[in-house]
């Protein structure tokens, strides 16, 4: 046994994103079909980690304690960079989005549904290879299966959750790339010309070289631990009541809060450019924890049926974003950059939705729209549209 602590295992995701990036600048078919560096690095990694475990009977374990830190100060700085002034001139897009985000939910948990059918499983599978997982994640999914386990006689409604969402997260990576270059080249999509002389947001650009002070830096700092202390414990007030969200949400709010809050009433201007390079690291290092400690033996094992669905989800998500998201949203360039995103955040997470996109835009061009509303409706919208819908299919008389 080879046990990392958590500093080492920071240090390994360190090392992760390193990898990742010069196997990029070595591959042209990688770079061809924009494949983030935190899924080329980490999935190498996990790779290696499976090969000693099955071959040599060498087991490493990574201590993942800031795994979940990481991810809510990358969640931290989407609410701190969301000018809702800029929402608001976005919105008619936002809503277009989160309305094609809503189908997908349905057309998931539909297809979920009849494929455990056809193969003869519980249809409450079919709901843990849908939505609840793949739009959800692991937050969404631990959550349900407690119900489906609790209430609904599931008992292996944990195993299945964890296996499914981290199946996601490695689909979403994979073919998020693939599908917006296939739209891009197709119909030789181009970024608007003022989105080339616009100014970037943060996250659009994450080697962008920033000019930031110390001072601004240890401000920025204070601002995300605030965040996270106070999204937290708002998460923990609302657990167990109707208006409970993962806690990752009320981060995000809270972030909003703070940024417009203190705007307005003219107390502090958060330095967007400190707050994206803080989320852009953070959103780095969490990706590389996340898929270099991937146990790829236990996803290996998983019963025919899932495999099935998943493969069939992974399809049909890449179907929809090209004929639903992809034309819905306008059939442009950055209609292709959020079928990217969509892709991203329809099987895995919305840090996955983010490096996806950043994939596309380092190589073609920047696209701002897309940077403005899929954080938004990927790590807010859609857990409230999910759980919604999720609940209306728990009323379908196959669960009575």
């Amino acid at each position: 046994m080879l046990r990392l602590d958590a500093l080492e295992t920071l240090m390994a995701a360190a090392l992760v994103l390193l990898l990742g990036r010069q196997i990029l600048a070595r591959s042209a078919v990688l770079r061809q079909y924009s494949i983030p560096e935190p899924v080329v690095g980490g999935l190498l990694i996990a790779l290696v980690v499976f090969i000693l475990q099955t071959a040599a009977k060498i087991e490493v374990r990574f201590d993942t304690a800031l795994q979940v830190p990481l991810m809510l100060a990358f969640f931290a700085t989407i609410g701190l960079g969301a000018d809702l002034t800029r929402l608001r001139a976005g919105g008619r897009a936002l809503i277009v989005f989160l309305g094609v985000v809503v189908g997908l939910l349905v057309m998931q948990d539909t297809l979920g549904i009849c494929l455990a059918w056809g193969l003869g499983e519980d249809r409450l599978l079919g709901l843990l290879g849908a939505s609840v997982t793949l739009s959800g994640g692991h937050g969404t999914g631990a959550a349900w299966a407690k119900v489906f386990a609790e209430r609904h006689g599931l008992t292996s409604a944990a195993e299945i959750a964890v296996a499914c969402a981290t199946s996601g997260l490695i689909l979403g990576g994979l073919i998020g790339g693939p599908v917006a270059r296939i739209l891009i080249t197709r119909y030789a999509l181009i970024p608007k010309p003022e989105a080339v002389v616009a100014p970037a947001s943060g996250f659009e650009e994450p080697k962008a070289v920033r000019a930031i002070t110390a001072e601004a830096l240890i401000e920025t700092v204070a601002l995300i631990a605030s965040c996270l202390a106070i999204g937290s414990a708002i998460a923990s007030s609302l657990t167990g009541t109707a208006l409970e969200l993962p806690p990752f949400v009320c981060v995000l709010f809270v972030g909003v809060l703070l940024r417009n809050g203190l705007a307005w009433r003219g107390y502090y201007a958060v330095f967007e450019l400190a707050v994206s390079l803080l989320g852009n690291v953070s959103l780095a290092l969490f990706l590389g924890i996340a898929l270099m400690s991937l146990r790829l033996g236990d996803l290996a094992s998983l019963a025919l049926p899932l495999v099935v669905i998943l493969a069939v989800q992974a399809i049909a998500m890449a179907a929809y974003a090209i004929f639903v998201t992809f034309r819905v949203m306008g059939a442009n360039y950055d209609a292709a950059v959020l079928a990217a995103g969509h892709c991203g955040f329809g099987l895995g997470a919305t840090p996955t939705a983010i490096v996806n996109m950043q994939a596309i835009t380092e190589r073609f061009g920047p696209s701002h729209v897309a940077f403005l509303i899929v954080p938004m409706v990927g790590a807010f919208f859609i857990d409230i549209a999910n759980a919604i819908v999720i609940k209306l299919f728990l009323l379908l008389p196959i669960y009575g």
